[in-house]
C-alpha cells in the first residue's frame, strides 16, 4: 500500500516560509493602525528593524508612581475602535459587574437607618460600534454615593453618574440585601429575628424610568385537600391523620409609583396579612401549638397563595405594575407546586429562567 502524505502535512520548505513573511510585509504596508494594534506581539517582531525583545526587571518597582502622561500612554482596548470587535457587530443591552459587595445604610421606618452588607450589580447598554465599557468605572461612580442613606433618590443620583461616564443610553442598578426584622412569637412572648431577601432595582430604558422592590417572603402552606381528607379520617373511622404542610416561598416584585414611600416594612407587612403563617423564629411549645392551629385556619394551595398576595398589592396605590411568584416545597410529593402571576407590562415574559423556581430554597 502507498499513502501519500497532503502537503499540509509535510513541513514548509526554507522557500515557502520565506514568500510567507513577503506575502506578510505587503498585507503589513496597506494594513490600519487597527488591524497592526491587533497582532501578536511576537508577529510583529518578524518586521525588519523590529526591536530585539527586552531583558525585563523581575523586580517589584514599589517607588513606581504613575503620573498623568504615564497614565495617557497605557493601552485601553476595551475603548478601542470598532475595527477590534468580535464576533456580531450588535448593541449589548446590558453589560457591567455583578456581585461587588459593600456596606450600605438604608432608611428605615421609624426614621432610624441599619448599615447592611449589599451585593450591587450595575450594567448599562452598550452600542453595536463600540468595543466594550470600563466596568471599573461603574464601581467609581458607585462609591461616590456609598457613606449615603440610601434612597432611590440615592440610587438615581448614582444611575445618572456611571451613565454619563460610560456615555450609555439604558442603565440598571440592582441592590440585593438582608434585611432584619423583629418579630414576636405568637403566644409566649419571646422575639427574635427574621431576615428578608430584599433587592432595590432602578432600571432605565428609552429615557422611561421604573422603581422595583422585591421581596422573598418565607410561610408555611397546609395543603387544603389533605386537611379535609385528614379530618375525614378521623371522623369517618377515628383514625389519627395529619394533614401535610410545608415551607413555602412567594417572590413578590413591585414596581413603586406613586408619591408615598413603600418601606421595606410595608410590603412585609402586605405579606403577612395576606398569608399569616410566616415562619416563625423563636418558639416554646405554646407557639408550636399556635402555629398549627393557625395554619389549620388558613389553608391555601399554591393558586391561593399567588391570588392573596396580588390581592394585597391591588389594594395599594404605591404599587403599580407586579409579579408573584410562589413555590410551595411539597412534603407530599418530591416535586414542588409553583404560581407566577403578574399585572401590567413590566414583568410579562413569554419565557422564564429554567433556574426561577430554583432560586426559591430557603435554608432558613
Amino acid at each position: 500500500m502507498t499513502i501519500h502524505l497532503s502537503d499540509l502535512d509535510r513541513p514548509p520548505g526554507r522557500d515557502e516560509a520565506e514568500a510567507a513573511l513577503d506575502r506578510f510585509r505587503r498585507w503589513m504596508a496597506e494594513a490600519t493602525e487597527a488591524e497592526i494594534a491587533a497582532l501578536d506581539p511576537a508577529i510583529l517582531r518578524l518586521l525588519p528593524g523590529a526591536p530585539d525583545y527586552p531583558a525585563l526587571s523581575r523586580v517589584y518597582p514599589e517607588e513606581f508612581g504613575a503620573d498623568a502622561a504615564y497614565r495617557a500612554t497605557l493601552p485601553d482596548l476595551q475603548n478601542g475602535p470598532a475595527a477590534l470587535i468580535r464576533g456580531a457587530r450588535r448593541p449589548i443591552q446590558h453589560v457591567g459587574i455583578s456581585n461587588f459587595r459593600l456596606p450600605i445604610r438604608f432608611r428605615t421606618r421609624t426614621g432610624g437607618d441599619v448599615t447592611l452588607e449589599t451585593s450591587v450589580t450595575g450594567t448599562v447598554s452598550l452600542d453595536a460600534e463600540k468595543k466594550g465599557i470600563n466596568m471599573s468605572r461603574i464601581m467609581r461612580s458607585f462609591y461616590t454615593h456609598a457613606e449615603r442613606v440610601f434612597s432611590f433618590d440615592v440610587i438615581e443620583a448614582a444611575l445618572d453618574d456611571y451613565k454619563a461616564d460610560l456615555d450609555s443610553l439604558d442603565a440598571r442598578i440592582q441592590m440585593r440585601l438582608s434585611f432584619p426584622m423583629k418579630v414576636e412569637s405568637l403566644r409566649s412572648g419571646l422575639a427574635g429575628y427574621q431576615y428578608y431577601d430584599i433587592a432595590l432595582e432602578l432600571v432605565e430604558r428609552a429615557g422611561v424610568r421604573r422603581r422595583i422592590l422585591h421581596l422573598d417572603y418565607v410561610y408555611s402552606s397546609t395543603c387544603p385537600c389533605s386537611l379535609e381528607l385528614s379530618e375525614h379520617a378521623r371522623r369517618e373511622r377515628g383514625q389519627l391523620a395529619t394533614p401535610h404542610s410545608q415551607r413555602s416561598v412567594a417572590r413578590i416584585s413591585a414596581e413603586l409609583t406613586g408619591e408615598g414611600c413603600l418601606w421595606f416594612e410595608d410590603l412585609v407587612e402586605m405579606c403577612r396579612r395576606a398569608v399569616p403563617t410566616e415562619t416563625q423564629v423563636m418558639v416554646k411549645r405554646e407557639d408550636e401549638q399556635a402555629f398549627a392551629e393557625l395554619n389549620a385556619a388558613n389553608p391555601i394551595f399554591v393558586e391561593d397563595a399567588a391570588r392573596l398576595f396580588a390581592a394585597e398589592l391591588e389594594r395599594d396605590p404605591r404599587v403599580g405594575d407586579f409579579r408573584v411568584v410562589a413555590s410551595h416545597q411539597e412534603s407530599l410529593h418530591s416535586h414542588d407546586a409553583v404560581s407566577v402571576l403578574h399585572e401590567g407590562e413590566t414583568f410579562a415574559a413569554e419565557s422564564l429562567d429554567p433556574r426561577l423556581f430554583g432560586t426559591l430554597i430557603h435554608a432558613g
